[in-house]
């Protein structure tokens, strides 16, 4: 069962200042709960026709279905991506009282 809409997004940025931001920028809005950041991750992947190779900050992002639009227009806003990863998956349950701060938090 989807617990009230709740998704986590994925987000890679270039690097822990441009995370952060992306982080603080999202809280402050209030598109998201939390933000989690884990930096010095590697990142391989094709980008025009060339296979890149790169470290980036991933961006571990709590929220609700019905504000991701909202919330890819803002990263898309503020990234130095071109084509930033945004990619979210439901969270499926979760302990109830995380659940209920998560929700408090977007009010």
């Amino acid at each position: 069962m989807l617990e009230g809409g709740w998704i986590l997004v994925l987000i890679t940025a270039s690097n822990r200042e441009e995370a952060e931001n992306i982080a603080r920028e999202l809280v402050k809005d209030k598109l998201v709960a939390c933000v989690n950041i884990v930096d010095n991750i590697k990142s391989i992947y094709w980008w025009k026709g060339e296979i890149e190779d790169s470290r980036e900050s991933l961006l571990l992002v709590k929220t609700r279905i019905n504000v991701f639009d909202r919330l890819v227009k803002k990263v898309k806003s503020i990234h130095s991506y071109e084509v930033p990863e945004i990619i979210a998956l439901p969270i499926i349950t979760g302990y109830k009282e995380y659940l209920k701060w998560l929700s408090e938090s977007l009010k």
